[in-house]
């Protein structure tokens, strides 16, 4: 448990919390949630100790034990894996190191022998004969094989030591699990196998992530940061957010009876917590649910961007036709024959284990680079617009306003007026939309390229990992403006959600050929059979 006593931050003239009070119990998990710089992780470090706020405490029950997600992905990289993820439990490891200096003294002592007593004891109250296999198990469900196990970190991938730092989180079963985008650089295997562990887990978890999906299936109650107060709602992230939205518009309309719109929310509530029931939550959860009252119900402070998209003409039958391209980057096989054929209104996801055989593959169909072999051809019809992963020269050394940027991506010269319009959609209105386009932040510079999508008027979108330093309600929008968006798509993305809701083809590019199947994400993540076919195309 943690409690958290009128605690408040400042950085400056900057108040991100006000005299903040909260409790955290054992056997939930909380998902932190707030715009960007609202203070997410910078609250979370506050939990664990490492900010000083500059009023209040933090504290936790006697005897328990915290666990931080490291951030720092370099700190153990003198260590072995194995020792890494056992040093999530500062205890255990510091007996471990203790007892094998006292075996290797050359003139053990009786003392020495008392000492090593006590460390067994303590030991094994610790689960230390478990140790290394209880790591073992976590390093392989996050699939890190077995023959990595004794590499040093300092020889892994950052993907694969970023799992290594959450298993090391993760170990030892703590009392408080801090976790700060914990789906980041992670498989859908791997994030799979966090859920359950979570969904499983008894005691207190904190988690800021940006994972829709991932917010859903694990957490029982959402901690929203928003206009220097930390308020805590029950239910996961979909409740927070239809119910805000549901509150927000019942009390905009001014002509509804108080009845009928306590009735609609009592509905809702009701819909919601019937829902709760397919977790495996569900009882607790459930509980929860049935314990809101109306009143607590409050709309959201949060604005939304409006993300639509109208082509100017549509698209003809042919697309994008894609015969035998490879491509060879720095000796290393990326793409190896991949053909396929893009059908109108198809909605493609791109998937590898190898991110940069999507990234790749996209970026020769848009002209940027050649293949080594193969080709590809667009229908006369289309007209493509793309979003890169790396949008660092759209914006590098630009000394235009926002205004001024857009207006180089309009088809034909257009009043300020109308440029505006478009910038407007995107959170940027007023003085925003005169600030310089190369000081904007990561996710500032991705609204602004939707903005110069949402004017190209293209029936055809590439998009490489479209919601990247993204707020949620950013995500939201997008994910809602692509699933209206009448063209075709072809795009990569590690959002469950944002793949489950949009795609309706899967393309998979594997160094032995290319899986393609018309089929949702879930039916493809569920089917043993189509998993147990990539791993074979993989080897």
């Amino acid at each position: 448990m943690i409690n958290v006593t009128e605690v408040s931050l400042r950085f400056g003239d900057k108040k991100l919390f006000e005299d903040v009070n909260i409790k955290f119990t054992s056997g939930n998990c909380y998902g932190v949630i707030g715009a960007n710089g609202a203070g997410k992780s910078t609250f979370l470090r506050i939990l664990s100790g490492a900010v000083e706020p500059n009023t209040g405490s933090v504290s936790m029950s006697p005897n328990e034990r915290m666990a931080v997600l490291e951030q720092d992905h370099f700190k153990f990289d003198a260590y072995p894996v194995l020792d890494t993820v056992i040093m999530g439990h500062k205890r255990l490891y510091e007996i471990m190191k203790e007892k094998d200096e006292l075996y290797m003294k050359p003139d053990f002592t009786e003392e020495d022998g008392i000492k090593a007593a006590e460390l067994e004891g303590e030991f094994a109250e610790l689960d230390g004969w478990d140790a290394e296999t209880n790591a073992e198990k976590m390093l392989m469900g996050l699939g890190i094989t077995k023959d990595l196990h004794q590499k040093l970190m300092s020889e892994l991938t950052g993907g694969d030591k970023v799992k290594v730092l959450l298993a090391q989180a993760l170990f030892g079963n703590p009392d408080n699990l801090l976790l700060d985008e914990p789906t980041n650089h992670l498989d859908f295997r791997a994030i799979t196998w966090l859920e359950e562990f979570l969904l499983n887990y008894e005691n207190t978890v904190l988690v800021v992530s940006h994972d829709r999906h991932f917010l859903n299936k694990v957490c029982t109650h959402m901690v929203d940061i928003d206009f220097s107060k930390v308020k805590m709602f029950i239910g996961n992230y979909d409740f927070w957010y239809e119910s805000s939205q549901l509150a927000l518009r019942l009390m905009k309309d001014q002509n509804k009876k108080k009845e009928e719109k306590i009735k609609e929310l009592q509905n809702f509530i009701a819909r919601f917590s019937s829902n709760a029931s397919k977790a495996k939550q569900a009882t607790s959860r459930k509980k929860l649910l049935d314990k809101i009252q109306v009143e607590d119900i409050e709309p959201s402070s949060r604005r939304y961007p409006f993300v639509g998209f109208t082509p100017e003409r549509e698209a003809g039958k042919e697309i994008l036709t894609v015969e035998n391209l490879s491509k060879t980057i720095d000796g290393e096989v990326v793409l190896k024959d991949v053909s396929f054929t893009v059908n109108k209104g198809d909605k493609i996801v791109l998937l590898s284990r190898n991110e940069l055989a999507r990234t790749t593959l996209l970026k020769i169909i848009n002209g940027e680079i050649e293949p080594d072999e193969g080709s590809y051809k667009w229908g006369v019809t289309t007209t493509v617009c793309d979003l890169p992963k790396d949008n660092t020269s759209y914006f590098k050394d630009s000394e235009y306003n926002l205004v001024d940027w857009l207006r180089q991506f309009s088809p034909n010269e257009k009043d300020e007026t109308f440029i505006r319009g478009f910038l407007g959609k995107m959170l940027f209105s007023g003085e925003e939309a005169l600030k310089n386009a190369s000081v904007l932040s990561g996710g500032e510079k991705v609204r602004c390229m939707f903005s110069r999508l949402m004017l190209s008027g293209a029936n055809v979108l590439i998009l490489d990992e479209p919601t990247n330093h993204l707020d949620l309600e950013s995500i939201t929008a997008v994910n809602n403006g692509l699933i209206a968006f009448k063209g075709t798509m072809l795009f990569t993305s590690h959002d469950h959600k944002f793949i489950q809701t949009i795609a309706d083809r899967i393309i998979e590019l594997t160094p032995n050929g290319t899986f393609d199947k018309m089929i949702t994400f879930d039916e493809y993540l569920e089917d043993k059979e189509i998993q147990d076919q990539l791993d074979e195309m993989y080897k």
